[in-house]
């Protein structure tokens, strides 16, 4: 077994004036490391756009996954969705990506923006047979994946933007490519890399889209684990054995909370440095504890990252806050969402009297509920979680 992983992050911008997009990506797992993802567009815009291409990524993912063939995916999608009275057609375009073993990619493009696939920050053409069925040509290719590939999947909105006004033809899959290449950084998510193509394409439009936009981006990467501590256990007894757990699990490791971070210094013997300097007015600051890689103060600052992790699965508008600052919340926020891939979480069941206060905002009422909201984010940004109480 391997030590790679997929990383996949979309985004979607609406067509001017439309409340749903036309556009549909569609995520399954297929065991442990294997992965089918569906990027559907449908005929169209609004809402007849969005029932075709979610009715298209929900049926192609799910028998994709069955591992049925592609050709019995395409006619069951050609038999299942409605006829257009006005065009004489009915079907969403769309691109398949199988991962398997995060080794390996099967790749199954019909009528959308052929795939781009980054090696080494440099645009790579893949190999493509074509087939048709159904009266409609689909392409397939297979490729072995290598740590730090970038496989980019757009609609075609992305290439008809600025079309008629920053653009005479578009900007053309040539030009999509230059500017991935130019923007290519080793560290990037899938989701920033696609949060930046697609901003570059709602600048392009002028902000009001002529077409649903959509970017889904696969990153390639090793395993990267990071453990986060937060509050002291209910039995005094047990602190020695959930630190000695905690210290025990491979990668970077955060602790949160005042108390916690007091005993996690006489359990390594090491003194607590505080940081005196306020870099976010909002945000108590870190310290330092040698043999931690993070110290930050618990419920205010777990508080302020779970506000960025529903960002992060949204808009990803406040990525410029946590992505440079350098306060406890912003770094938490970069090591989770960025650099970790597996997050084990060790949650203290002791309740702190501070946190109790009725007057206090009700997600401070206790920290439990804070690290059940940010493991589920965490989750939907394909972390693979693990908590334990003590």
């Amino acid at each position: 077994m391997n030590n790679l992983c997929t990383d996949i992050g979309f985004m979607s911008l609406n067509k001017w004036g439309e409340q749903l997009c036309g556009d549909r990506v569609e995520i399954v797992e297929q065991g442990e490391n294997s992965t089918v993802i569906v990027l559907a567009d449908g005929m169209g815009s609004g809402v007849k756009a969005n029932i075709l291409s979610s009715l298209t990524s929900k049926i192609i993912s799910t028998m994709m996954a069955a591992n049925m063939k592609i050709e019995d995916c395409v006619s069951t999608i050609a038999a299942t969705l409605p006829i257009c009275a006005v065009r004489g057609v009915a079907y969403s375009t769309f691109t398949i990506i199988r991962i398997i073993e995060n080794e390996e990619a099967e790749i199954i493009q019909y009528d959308n923006p052929f795939l781009i696939l980054l090696r080494n920050g440099k645009f790579v053409e893949i190999p493509k047979v074509g087939n048709e069925i159904e009266g409609k040509m689909i392409y397939k290719s297979k490729i072995k994946l290598q740590e730090n590939d970038f496989l980019v999947v757009t609609s075609d909105g992305a290439i008809h933007a600025g079309i008629g006004s920053s653009l005479n033809f578009g900007w053309e899959r040539k030009d999509i490519v230059q500017f991935l290449e130019q923007m290519y950084d080793e560290s990037y998510t899938a989701k920033t890399f696609g949060t930046i193509l697609l901003e570059e394409c709602n600048h392009l439009y002028g902000e009001k889209p002529g077409d649903d936009t959509t970017v889904c981006v696969v990153k390639i990467r090793n395993r990267s684990p990071v453990n986060l501590m937060i509050g002291p256990p209910s039995d005094r007894n047990d602190v020695n054995k959930m630190l000695s757990l905690f210290f025990s699990k491979e990668g970077k490791h955060i602790v949160c909370g005042g108390t916690t971070s007091t005993i996690t210094a006489e359990f390594l013997q090491k003194p607590m440095v505080a940081n005196l300097d306020y870099l976010d007015p909002e945000i108590p600051p870190t310290a330092a504890i040698e043999g931690v890689d993070l110290v930050t103060e618990g419920v205010i600052t777990i508080s302020k990252v779970l506000d960025y992790a529903k960002d992060y699965l949204q808009d990803n508008e406040t990525y410029t806050e946590w992505g440079y600052k350098r306060d406890g919340a912003s770094l938490i926020s970069r090591m989770l969402f960025e650099e970790a891939t597996d997050i084990n979480f060790f949650v203290g069941r002791a309740i702190n009297p501070a946190h109790q206060n009725p007057n206090l905002p009700i997600n401070f009422n206790i920290k439990m509920r804070l690290v059940d909201e940010l493991s589920e984010c965490l989750q939907k940004m394909g972390k693979k979680i693990k908590v334990s109480y003590f």
